[in-house]
């Protein structure tokens, strides 16, 4: 396992070298792989960056070729511009976070499950706006891993595939143990499986881990809205199960509620 928590610097002379438009292409350079494995390939882009400060972390399944590249190409402007390492990386990764309908479907969903009440802020929209500090984005891969040198999606599973929970351990596990107090939302039911792999181990606590969200992309509107009460369920198709999002509502709201509580005691 690395002893670093950090890559940034090892990958900073070529980021400050790319040809941005290169990027375009469809291709990562040669230089930013960093481990491969049969059809899996592990590959840098500035996803370093670790928000201590954080009370709420959200966690994808690996970034994507798009987020990769958005979070190069402004770590590069930033190093060209003559601006630090530790600016490159807070401003690439802040930059290639969470964007258009994703961020609006994720921003209603935690409105819904309480998380407001619990950060003392208007909406979770805050997060992404004057509120930052108070939130975490990342991957139970951190580091882009490409599958057939398109995006992985979850196949085959992190936590049973060696390679890969080396990459779960090696950095996610990491962020976890520096982030002890803070509440985890993975975002569909892989990323979920990564998370209580991890608290099986002691990295996690049960309570940390608000897992049971529809995942926020677009493709997932029907049980978005479900969740969200606004649609019912005779209105629903046969693609949904009702039961399962229920369950899943109503523990993660009651999982906020006791964090409120909690806090409200200290």
């Amino acid at each position: 396992m690395p002893s670093t928590t950090c890559l940034f610097n090892q990958y900073q002379p070529t980021i400050s070298n790319l040809n941005p438009n290169n990027l375009e292409n469809g291709y990562f350079p040669e230089d930013l792989l960093i481990e491969k494995e049969g059809a899996l390939s592990v590959w840098y882009a500035p996803f370093d960056y670790i928000n201590l400060q954080a009370k709420v972390v959200i966690v994808g399944i690996t970034p994507g070729y798009q987020q990769a590249t958005n979070a190069l190409r402004k770590a590069h402007q930033v190093l060209m511009a003559g601006g630090s390492s530790e600016q490159a990386k807070a401003e690439s990764k802040k930059f290639a976070s969470f964007s258009g309908p994703m961020r609006t479907n994720l921003t209603d969903m935690l409105d819904f499950i309480g998380i407001p009440l619990l950060l003392d802020i208007p909406s979770t929209k805050a997060l992404f706006e004057d509120q930052t500090h108070l939130v975490h984005f990342t991957s139970a891969l951190r580091y882009p891993v490409m599958k057939n040198g398109e995006n992985y999606s979850g196949t085959p599973a992190i936590t049973s595939t060696p390679f890969l929970n080396h990459q779960l351990e090696s950095w996610f596990a990491k962020e976890c143990q520096m982030l002890s107090d803070a509440l985890f939302v993975p975002l569909g039911p892989k990323v979920s499986d990564s998370l209580w792999a991890l608290n099986k181990k002691g990295t996690l606590k049960s309570d940390q881990i608000l897992d049971g969200l529809p995942h926020p992309s677009g493709a997932n509107a029907e049980r978005i809205k479900y969740f969200l009460m606004k649609k019912s369920k005779d209105a629903l198709s046969s693609r949904t199960n009702p039961l399962v999002i229920d369950q899943a509502r109503e523990k993660l709201v009651q999982k906020v509620k006791v964090a409120i509580a909690l806090k409200q005691d200290k």
